[in-house]
């Protein structure tokens, strides 16, 4: 899973809205919206000849979209 971008030690607030809220942060967050991370995917994925040819990228692949946040966790932890 990919670590957390945020460094934030308050603690939630117990009211639904505030639940509502931090459930869509954690959405975002776990299909790494949020954050400042960069995408190694080759540009020409994001091209129309490279979407029509099938190739990978992590908006339209969720699994290599894990693979891509692994890939960044591991770079991360060697520097």
């Amino acid at each position: 899973m990919a670590e957390t971008k945020s460094k934030t030690t308050q603690p939630t607030p117990k009211d639904r809205v505030a639940e509502a809220v931090q459930d869509q942060v954690d959405v975002a967050e776990a299909r790494g919206y949020l954050g400042v991370a960069v995408d190694p995917t080759p540009n020409e994925n994001y091209t129309l000849a490279g979407v029509t040819a099938g190739k990978r990228t992590p908006e339209s692949d969720p699994e290599y979209a894990r693979e891509v946040r692994q890939q960044l966790d591991d770079a991360a932890r060697t520097r």
